[in-house]
Order: structure tokens, then C-alpha cells, then sequence
């Protein structure tokens, strides 16, 4: 029975009997091979993270331009059985009072008709060029610090807090943004910027002039209509300062935490909701999240599946086409395990290679290129979704499968019998 310090020096010798064996296989090789094997690995590997990143990342730009674009870091809103938040003044200024809080909005919101086009209309018994759509009183400052909104007026202009009789459309009720005419979805037609458009809410009814069209990919931004908050308390007939949300940004991610907590505990939850901007996320975004992320797991393993067949195949025509070589070397006496471990060592090669290039190309080329150059998909801007873990788990998979690809091969030659594999029968 070999001792411990046995065991070490023949495995020592292996290793190194099997490495020499590899670099000189891999170096008599033809360079174009070497280069198209090393191409398929990285090819591979870019796959495996690809197309799960793009998929996932589609939905957590999605997710964010919600946070950005509407909820905040905490978004406080009515509840379902109240039509507005109750004392409102009061937990605005409690919401100002604590140090986590960077900005907030207030907003009033309301209902209402939209009619484009009433001036020119000459026959009344043709269907009306109107719309419905959310009215959101704002003030313009405290909004646009809260999220932004003035850099997604794509035509015409933001508010100004003199503008009393504007408001600003989404594009989404705008049939030359959204050209979708089907049953029950109503747009506005020809209107642009400069046109006017009567609003009615019950019996109030009001001129606006369009001052700007703001377009975000977010369900809750292109579909309303902002107008001031005055003009909005005006429109809808309330003398009251009870809004229906507050959104509010806050210094840090755990801020956001902080601040709902401290309204929970003043029993700012018993008259309305309070929620993070994780709470608040629409629930169809964290399913589709979920399932693109099992949509590019799906296709990543076929993707490692096909990599790990081709080296298979790479390495069992590598053997074939020298099994005199293979026998050769086991009729002077070198060990199966050693030939064996040396094909493993070439996929090993092959497979490290192809994945340092690959996490080269997907971190110095195509990750950055994404972050400036968003893809532009109809409900958000795609970004890719990568984590370091993650990667590191991807190369290691493909690794050890090319490893079991290479070894498989290898074993089935070498098994054969010595003198035939020498004889080429």
C-alpha cells in the first residue's frame, strides 16, 4: 500500500506527464482550429450570460424607470377606500420633518374627458375626436426634483408655475405617438403642440393649451395628462389641500426603508398607503422578471449543452486521428489516466480560454456600450443585468462541462486494445 508522500509523487508526476502531453497537442495543432474551438467557448459564454442579462435587464429597466418616473423611493397614496389622503398638509409636513427625505411631490389626481378638434367640427353627429384620461395637478419644481419629469418632454416644453390654462400630454393618448386603433382604446388625433383641448370633469368644463408631450415608458406617466396643481383644485371643484400621492426620494436605498417605517409608526398607514417603491412595483413586472429569468436559463443551457458537444466531438476526432500515437504511448508503458487527463487538460485549455475572452469582451465592450446605447423597446430601455456571481457561476458551468466533454472522448479510445490502437485496425 503506497504511503502518503507515494501517492503525491505519482500524482505529481501525472500532472505533469499529462500537462507536457496537452501543450504539445495544443501547440502541433493548426492554429485556425485552436482559434475557431477558443471562438465557439467564448461564443458560448457570452450566450450563457447574454441573453439571460438582456432579458432580466429589460424588466429591471422597466422596474426603475417606474421608481424614477413615478413611485420615488416611497410613494404615498390613497387607499382603496379612501378618495384622497386625509390631513394631507399634515403628513406633508411630517414627511419633510425627517432626515432621510430628499424631495417630495405632491399630487392631486381626477378623472376627465378630453376633446381635440371641437372648433373645426362641422357635422355634431360625428363621433367626437376625445379621450379619457388621469388629470395630475403638479407643482412643476417639486415634481421634476422628485422624478425628473421635465427630461422626458420629448416635444414642445415643460410647465412653469405661471402656466394656469397648459397642461402636458401623455404620449400614450396621442394617436400619432401611439397609433393603436382598436375597439374601446381611444386616442387623440392631429393634435399638437400649441393646440387646444377641453377638459371635463362632471360639470366643469375648461380649455388647455398642449404645452408639451412627455414620453417615459412608464404606464403611469405616458398615460395622464399634468397640469397644475392649482388649476387642477380649480378644475375639480376642491377647496380642500387633501392629495391623492406624495412621492418622495430619499438620500440613501435604506432611507427609503427608514422613511416608511417612521410613517407606519405615526399612523400615516391608517389613512392611507404607504409604501417603498419595491412594494409599490406593479406585480406583472416581477412575474415577467421571473420568467425571463427562467427564459435565459433556459436557452443558456442549451447554449452550454451545444458547447459541450462540440468539444466531445472536437476531442474524440483529436483522438481518433492519433490513436497510434494513443497506443504508442501505453505500449511504452505511460498510464491510461495520463492520456486521459491530458485531452481533459486541452478542454480544460480550450474552455479557460474562451471564457477569459469572452468576460473580456462582455465587460470592456458590450456591457458599457449597452449602459450609453440603451436598447430602445417599445416599454422600456434595455440594459444588460450581469453580477459578478453570476458570471463566475456561468464560467465555472461551462468549464466543468467542457471538462466531462473532453474526458469522455478520451476514455473511449484509450480503452481500446494497445496493439490494435498501434496497427490503426
Amino acid at each position: 500500500m503506497r504511503t502518503l508522500s507515494e501517492w503525491s509523487s505519482r500524482m505529481a508526476i501525472v500532472l505533469r506527464l499529462a500537462s507536457f502531453l496537452a501543450y504539445r497537442q495544443v501547440r502541433r495543432g493548426s492554429l485556425w482550429t485552436n482559434l475557431l474551438i477558443t471562438s465557439v467557448m467564448a461564443l458560448t459564454f457570452l450566450n450563457l450570460i447574454f441573453i439571460g442579462g438582456i432579458l432580466v435587464g429589460l424588466i429591471e429597466s422597466a422596474s426603475t424607470a417606474n421608481r424614477t418616473l413615478y413611485t420615488g423611493d416611497v410613494l404615498i397614496s390613497a387607499t382603496q377606500t379612501r378618495p384622497y389622503i386625509e390631513d394631507s398638509p399634515s403628513a406633508i409636513a411630517l414627511v419633510r420633518s425627517l432626515p432621510w427625505v430628499e424631495a417630495l411631490s405632491a399630487r392631486y389626481t381626477g378623472i376627465a374627458d378630453v376633446e381635440a378638434g371641437y372648433r373645426s367640427k362641422t357635422n355634431y353627429t360625428d363621433i367626437p375626436n376625445e379621450t379619457n384620461a388621469l388629470l395630475t395637478g403638479i407643482n412643476p419644481m417639486d415634481e421634476d426634483a422628485v422624478s425628473g419629469l421635465r427630461s422626458r418632454v420629448i416635444a414642445g416644453s415643460y410647465l412653469d408655475p405661471q402656466d394656469s390654462e397648459a397642461i402636458l400630454m401623455g404620449a400614450d393618448k396621442l394617436y400619432q405617438y401611439s397609433p393603436i386603433d382598436t375597439p374601446g382604446l381611444r386616442t387623440l388625433k392631429d393634435v399638437a403642440i400649441g393646440d387646444r383641448v377641453r377638459i371635463k370633469v362632471g360639470p366643469h368644463v375648461k380649455e388647455f393649451t398642449v404645452k408639451g408631450i412627455v414620453k417615459g415608458k412608464v404606464q403611469e406617466i405616458d398615460s395622464r395628462i399634468f397640469m397644475l396643481d392649482t388649476s387642477l383644485r380649480e378644475l375639480l371643484g376642491r377647496a380642500d389641500k387633501s392629495v391623492n400621492e406624495i412621492a418622495i426620494n430619499t438620500f440613501t436605498d435604506e432611507g427609503a426603508v427608514f422613511t416608511k417605517e417612521a410613517l407606519v409608526r405615526s399612523g400615516l398607514s391608517e389613512r392611507a398607503r404607504v409604501q417603498t417603491w419595491v412594494d409599490a412595483q406593479p406585480k406583472f413586472i416581477r412575474d415577467i422578471k421571473d420568467t425571463f429569468a427562467l427564459l435565459g436559463n433556459i436557452v443558456g443551457t442549451i447554449g452550454l449543452i451545444v458547447s459541450s458537444i462540440t468539444i466531445f466531438i472536437v476531442i474524440f476526432i483529436n483522438a481518433v486521428t492519433r490513436r497510434k500515437y494513443i497506443g504508442i504511448l501505453r505500449g511504452i508503458g505511460v498510464d491510461a489516466s495520463v492520456i486521459e487527463l491530458s485531452y481533459v487538460m486541452q478542454a480544460l485549455f480550450y474552455a479557460t480560454v474562451g471564457t477569459v475572452v469572452g468576460a473580456l469582451v462582455l465587460f470592456c465592450i458590450i456591457k458599457p456600450w449597452i449602459d450609453v446605447h440603451p436598447i430602445n423597446f417599445p416599454f422600456s430601455d434595455g440594459v444588460l443585468s450581469v453580477t459578478a456571481v453570476g458570471t463566475s457561476l456561468r464560467g465555472a458551468l461551462l468549464i466543468v462541462a467542457s471538462l466531462i466533454a473532453g474526458y469522455v472522448p478520451a476514455r473511449m479510445i484509450v480503452k481500446q486494445n494497445t496493439l490494435d490502437a498501434i496497427l490503426g485496425r
